[in-house]
């Protein structure tokens, strides 16, 4: 079997997923807003979708380390295309509550999904961690050309607006669940399938672990709450939506194709260099945001989240395979997209809310203090270690 050969499956398995999810972030408000009764109602099914996502992280994980990764895809898959097929009928139907439902399954199908990476990991030809999720999240190259147009091309398809949509949304997950039966993933060995290792609690103190984690979180919630916002910022400053759509674009861009080259950066400059340059560019785009609001002070600054938030996403996520043993890693894994997701579902929900209380400059502004905790985590663990083993005895103690 060629070394890369599920390594390119699950690549194509995130292309779906991200189709997905462009779609249903796209749409779902849009259809909320004409089934329910009152528009204060119409963002909950994305609401519901994060949450399910989020939620479904912590027994997908635990499923898979006793069942293997293909069967976890598979459930998840499922669920996925049980949630289209609910989605289609209740825009069809005029049904608001059945739409939340299927918002539900999409959202358990989405949390599934975030284990593509780890999965990359497990099957990393050579050792090469960093490379193999990259080449995996760089599947999200499709959903920047195809999520955002899905919606404009199939909206008219059925008489009822957007059902067509998510119709044809349930063939591209055809091609997901065809990807998955073809994946080669070994099962965890026996021993590795019951609850050994060390407790969660011991897992989750590591300094490296903790950083994985924080930066992760960090980079998801920073690009979604600026991400969030920005089209609602655009529409302020009266841009018109192709050039909010332009500049959306070239995000999804500029969060996926850094994948191609980021896993040959961590092996050449290491994980604690690549997720720095993250966190400045992130930086960047803070005061990109705060300069200007002409549509290429919108564009650069995106294009500077999108490569930041890959960064700091991937980064986190090498960092966190180095601190868990094969028994361990369910545990670990949910723990940490728990936590990750939690933030996106908190962002996502929050910022059309911070923007409106406080503004666009004061909104970038606050991501400020997280940013800086990331790089004082990666000063301590990364460079740390090499300046107390410079320090003379006395001072470590003293330290300590």
């Amino acid at each position: 079997m060629h070394p890369y050969r599920n390594i390119i499956l699950l690549a194509l398995c995130q292309a779906v997923l991200m189709t997905g999810t462009s779609l249903l972030v796209a749409t779902s408000a849009l259809v909320g807003a004409r089934l329910a009764d009152s528009p204060v109602l119409a963002t909950v099914p994305l609401g519901l979708q994060f949450l399910a996502m989020t939620v479904a992280t912590v027994p997908v994980s635990l499923f898979m380390q006793r069942r293997g990764r293909r069967a976890g895809f598979l459930v998840g898959m499922a669920l996925g295309l049980g949630g289209v097929v609910l989605a289609t009928l209740a825009i069809a139907g005029g049904h608001f509550l059945l739409f939340c439902v299927a918002a539900v399954l999409l959202g358990a199908f989405n949390g599934s999904g975030q284990f593509y990476r780890f999965a990359a990991a497990d099957v990393a030809p050579g050792g090469r961690t960093g490379r193999a999720i990259s080449l995996v999240l760089a599947g999200g190259i499709v959903a920047g050309f195809l999520g955002p147009n899905l919606g404009a091309w199939t909206r008219g398809l059925l008489p009822a607006e957007f059902a067509g949509s998510y119709l044809v949304l349930g063939g591209i997950y055809l091609v997901g669940l065809a990807a998955i039966a073809a994946l080669r993933i070994p099962l965890p060995p026996r021993a590795a399938r019951g609850d050994g290792g060390r407790p969660l609690g011991v897992i989750a103190r590591q300094p490296r672990f903790v950083l994985a984690v924080l930066s992760a979180a960090v980079g998801y919630g920073v690009m979604n709450v600026v991400m969030v916002a920005t089209p609602l910022a655009m529409q302020g400053h009266a841009h018109p939506f192709t050039e909010t759509a332009f500049v959306i674009q070239w995000h999804v861009l500029a969060m996926f194709v850094p994948s191609f080259f980021t896993g040959e950066l961590i092996r050449r400059l290491g994980v604690f260099t690549v997720m720095a340059a993250g966190v400045a560019l992130m930086l960047a785009c803070v005061g990109v945001n705060a300069t200007g609001s002409s549509v290429w002070h919108y564009w650069s600054a995106l294009v500077f989240l999108g490569v930041g938030w890959n960064f700091m996403f991937i980064g986190g996520t090498t960092l966190l395979t180095e601190t868990y043993t094969e028994s361990e890693k369910g545990r670990a894994q949910a723990c940490n997209d728990f936590i990750v997701f939690g933030t996106v579902t908190v962002t996502a929900l929050s910022s059309g809310s911070l923007l409106d209380g406080i503004g666009w400059v004061a909104l970038n502004l606050t991501v400020l203090p997280f940013l800086a905790l990331v790089l004082a985590g990666i000063a301590w663990v990364g460079l740390g270690p090499r300046f107390r083993a410079l320090a003379p005895a006395a001072m470590d103690d003293t330290l300590s």
